[in-house]
């Protein structure tokens, strides 16, 4: 399998402890397979690293957008990784999630409608290395800087996206627009 992370610099050995410990699948080492939404996601003068990874022998947990997703990302945020596997997969969580945890919190909104929310806009999968017998399975084939180039298209969708949740949110809130 071929895998991309962006960053700041050539990463030729991962480090899963490095990072946020509250990330979507907890502290692991971050990567996708979609080759398209690597470059999208890149920032200006970021470092797209391409490695090669062989799951032989890992346990891998995969997630779908879900009841059990959304929990498993909800425990995550406030750093209770309660999941054990070599490798986590599953969508990356949109930018609201902060903002729907945050409702949910208040008692404003229901974790089935939490869901709901979460499963708007496009969906993109992430692949979180956990273990060190994960990380050596991950080959560092090469990376390339990624000069002037903008996350406007990205920004674009986010936008659209952003205005459907706020409609979604509005009708389960009872809000009037």
């Amino acid at each position: 399998m071929i895998l991309y992370h962006t960053g700041e610099e050539e990463i030729r050995n991962p480090d899963i402890h490095y990072g946020r410990k509250n990330a979507d699948f907890g502290w692991g080492f971050y990567l996708t397979p979609d080759h398209d939404f690597t470059y999208r996601w890149a920032r200006q003068n970021a470092v797209v690293n391409q490695y090669e990874f062989d799951e032989t022998g890992l346990s891998i947990h995969e997630f779908t957008r879900s009841t059990d997703w959304f929990q498993y990302i909800f425990d995550n945020r406030r750093a209770k990784d309660a999941l054990t596997a070599d490798v986590v997969i599953g969508p990356i969580a949109n930018d609201t999630i902060f903002d729907t945890l945050g409702i949910m919190s208040s008692g404003c909104l229901s974790p089935e409608d939490a869901v709901k929310l979460l499963m708007i806009g496009p969906e993109y999968k992430q692949i979180a290395i956990k273990t060190e017998k994960a990380v050596k399975q991950l080959h560092f084939i090469k990376s390339e800087r990624i000069e002037g180039f903008t996350r406007e298209a990205l920004q674009r969708e986010q936008d659209a996206y952003l205005e459907v949740f706020a409609q979604e949110l509005n009708k389960i809130l009872n809000l009037k627009p």
